[in-house]
């Protein structure tokens, strides 16, 4: 008797965790466009207006800050390909000692996707990488070669259409960007639309 109550007590063990399974699978979190379901893949762009990443003791500024993302929903949950992250305008805080001679994205396409955390959605950014070339003869960088690497979590916000990134967001999604093998901090706030298949139409994650 004993034996059968403790097999009737696994059974019911792995029913109930095969319910939780089941709840969390169902939960993922994917795109949508006017409230359906994404079908099939579509292209969305965005840019900040102005994003910051600060390295030890500087921080970087540009004042165009673009993306562009391949999107699906992939097994029932949202994917994303980073293919283009052009950057222009970018400056110092300290400009009269260290100029930002070239900057870019390297090691294209970054994967990507949709997690939700605290019932917060989230788009991470994977394997992001982007090489910064300082200049200037007193600059303690100069002709320094900075690669900022690692990944990155936004909050996405569907009312106003936008992914914001920034040292409380990195902190929930557990990821981090590094460089000089230090951590650094990334700021921006990215406006998201289609530009192929749904232009014009109204872009969430749920």
């Amino acid at each position: 008797m004993k034996l059968k109550a403790t097999a009737m007590g696994v059974v019911a063990m792995l029913a109930l965790l095969g319910a939780v399974f089941a709840a969390s699978a169902s939960a993922s979190v994917t795109w949508h466009f006017e409230g359906e379901n994404l079908e099939g893949s579509e292209t969305i762009l965005g840019g900040a207006y102005e994003s910051a990443m600060t390295v030890p003791g500087m921080t970087t500024t540009c004042e165009n800050f673009l993306y562009k993302l391949s999107i699906d929903n992939e097994g029932g949950a949202g994917k994303g390909s980073l293919t283009e992250m052009p950057l222009y305008e970018c400056t110092t805080d300290t400009e009269e000692v260290c100029l930002v001679e070239s900057i870019g994205a390297e090691a294209l396409p970054w994967s990507s996707h949709l997690t939700t955390v605290s019932s917060e959605n989230y788009i991470v950014i994977e394997g992001a990488k982007v090489g910064i070339l300082y200049a200037g003869e007193e600059c303690v960088l100069d002709e320094t070669l900075v690669i900022v690497k690692g990944s990155a979590g936004g909050v996405v916000d569907n009312e106003a259409e936008t992914a914001t990134f920034d040292s409380s967001t990195l902190e929930a999604t557990g990821t981090e960007l590094k460089a000089l093998n230090q951590k650094i901090e990334w700021n921006g706030v990215f406006p998201t639309e289609a530009f192929e298949w749904h232009r014009e139409e109204a872009i969430s994650v749920s």
